[in-house]
C-alpha cells in the first residue's frame, strides 16, 4: 500500500470499526431490559417502594433507619416527601425541589436538576402520594456520569489509534522540516532518511534529489570561480609584464602586440562566460525564433572551411531541411565551438564531417574529426568548464558553452570515440 491517501482511509475506517464494535459489545453487556421501566429509573422505583413500606409500617423512625441503611450500603443519600413536598423524616420543606424535578404536571424530567446549588433527581409513586429525592444522583463513584469503565477503555483505544496515525503521518514531515532548516542554514550535505514509498516518501526523495542538484551546482560554481581566478591570473600577469616593457622603452611595438593579444584573450574568456550564464540566469532573455537549421549549418561550414584550409584539411557537410525554434546566436556559438574543436584536432590532409539528419521529433547534428580521440576516462569530463583533455592553448570553455546552449534548447550533446577521431552528436527538438 504505497498511497498515503489509502493508508489514512484504512486507518480511519479501522478506528471507526473498532469504536463501533467496542460500543456494541459494551452495550450488549450492560443492555437494559426494554420490557420494563428505563434502566436509570428501576433502582429508584425499588428504593421508593421499600421506603414507602418502611414508612407505612414503622413511621418516620423506620423510614430514617431505612434511608440510613441505604446510605451505608449503597452510598445513596435520599429523602422521601409527601405529596406536598414535606420531608417525612425531618419535616423540611422540599416542595421547590419536587416542582423543579417533576414540573407542574408531576411528570419526571429525563435527568438531574440543580436545586440550591446541588444536583437532585427524583421519582413519584404511582398514586402520587410520595416522592423519592436522590440527593447524589451521580452515585458514590467519581468521574463522568453514564460512562462505564469498559466504555472508557474504548475511548482510550480510539485515542491511541488516532495518536499513532498522527505520529505516523507527521514524523517524516518533521524530519523534512529539520532537513530544510539545516539545508537553508548552509549544510548542503543534509538529506532526509525516510524509507517509505508513499507520497511523503516521494516528497523526501524529491527533496534529496533537489538538494543533490543544488549541492552539485554550488560546488560547480565554486570550482568555476577557482578556475576563472587561475585562468585570469596568467593573461593578467603577462599583460602587466608587457606594460612594464613598454614603459621601459624597449621594443614598444612588440609590447603593444603582446598587450593586444592578452586583451583579446581576456575578452574571449569573458565573452564566453557571459554567453554561458546569460541564458541560465534569465531564460526570458533568450530570443527564440524559427530557424532553418540546414541553412545555419551550411553557413557555419562555409566559414569553417577557411580555418580548415589554413591547416591543410577540409570540411564536408551534408544535411536535410529541418526547422527548429531557438536562439540563433546561442546555437551558432555552440555548433561553431564544436566545429572549431574538431578542426583543431583533425590531422593535416583529413576532413571534418558534418551531417544533419531527422530522427523522429529530433534534429540530429553529427560532427566528427579524424584525430586521435580522447582517453576514455576523459569523455565524461569533456563538457566541464575549463577542462582540457590535451594542451591545446584554449580555455576549455568551448564544449562547456555548447553543452549549456544545447540544454537551454531542451536538447542533449554527447561525445564518443569514433576510431579514428571524436564524434560529437547534438540532438535538438524539431
Amino acid at each position: 500500500m504505497k498511497s498515503l491517501y489509502f493508508k489514512v482511509l484504512v486507518w480511519f475506517l479501522a478506528t471507526v470499526l473498532i469504536t463501533g464494535v467496542g460500543l456494541l459489545w459494551v452495550g450488549s453487556i450492560f443492555a437494559p431490559d426494554r420490557t420494563g421501566p428505563p434502566p436509570f429509573r428501576r433502582p429508584s422505583i425499588i428504593q421508593l417502594d421499600s421506603a414507602r413500606k418502611a414508612y407505612e409500617s414503622g413511621g418516620a423512625e423506620a423510614l430514617r433507619d431505612h434511608l440510613a441503611l441505604l446510605r451505608d450500603i449503597a452510598g445513596i443519600e435520599a429523602a422521601v416527601t409527601d405529596n406536598q413536598g414535606k420531608d417525612l423524616v425531618t419535616g423540611e420543606d422540599l416542595s421547590g425541589a419536587v416542582r423543579r424535578i417533576h414540573g407542574p404536571r408531576l411528570l419526571p424530567l429525563p435527568g438531574p436538576v440543580l436545586h440550591s446549588g446541588r444536583p437532585i433527581a427524583g421519582l413519584a409513586s404511582p398514586d402520587g402520594k410520595y416522592f423519592l429525592l436522590s440527593l447524589n444522583p451521580m452515585g458514590p463513584r467519581s468521574g463522568p456520569p453514564f460512562l462505564l469503565p469498559a466504555q472508557i477503555w474504548v475511548f482510550i483505544s480510539v485515542g491511541l489509534l488516532v495518536f499513532g496515525l498522527a505520529y505516523y503521518v507527521t514524523a517524516p514531515v518533521r524530519q523534512l522540516r529539520d532537513a530544510v532548516e539545516q539545508f537553508g542554514a548552509g549544510n548542503l550535505t543534509r538529506r532526509v532518511d525516510v524509507k517509505r514509498s508513499d507520497e511523503l516518501g516521494q516528497l523526501a526523495s524529491s527533496f534529496n534529489a533537489m538538494a543533490g542538484r543544488i549541492e552539485h551546482l554550488v560546488d560547480s560554481q565554486r570550482r568555476l570561480l577557482m578556475d576563472m581566478s587561475h585562468e585570469l591570473r596568467s593573461p593578467l600577469t603577462r599583460l602587466g609584464l608587457a606594460v612594464e616593457l613598454a614603459r621601459e622603452g624597449g621594443d614598444t611595438q612588440s609590447a603593444l602586440d603582446r598587450i593586444q593579444r592578452e586583451a583579446d584573450r581576456l575578452n574571449t574568456l569573458v565573452a564566453g562566460l557571459l554567453l554561458v550564464t546569460r541564458g541560465e540566469a534569465d531564460p526570458a532573455a533568450l530570443r527564440f525564433e524559427r530557424l532553418d537549421l540546414n541553412e545555419l549549418l551550411g553557413s557555419l561550414s562555409a566559414d569553417a572551411r577557411l580555418d580548415a584550409e589554413a591547416k591543410g584539411c577540409s570540411v564536408r557537410y551534408s544535411g536535410v531541411p529541418a526547422g527548429i525554434n531557438g536562439d540563433e546566436e546561442l546555437l551558432r556559438r555552440a555548433v561553431e565551438n564544436v566545429l572549431r574543436n574538431a578542426i583543431r584536432h583533425t590531422p593535416e590532409g583529413s576532413a571534418v564531417d558534418i551531417s544533419l539528419e531527422k530522427a523522429g521529433a529530433e534534429a540530429v547534428i553529427k560532427i566528427r574529426d579524424q584525430g586521435p580521440g580522447v582517453p576514455p576516462e576523459s569523455l565524461p569530463l569533456l563538457f566541464d568548464a575549463f577542462y582540457r583533455a590535451a594542451a591545446t592553448g584554449g580555455f576549455g570553455l568551448g564544449l562547456s558553452i555548447a553543452q549549456r546552449a544545447v540544454a537551454l534548447h531542451r536538447g542533449t550533446i554527447t561525445a564518443v570515440n569514433a576510431s579514428p577521431g571524436l564524434l560529437v552528436t547534438l540532438r535538438l527538438p524539431l
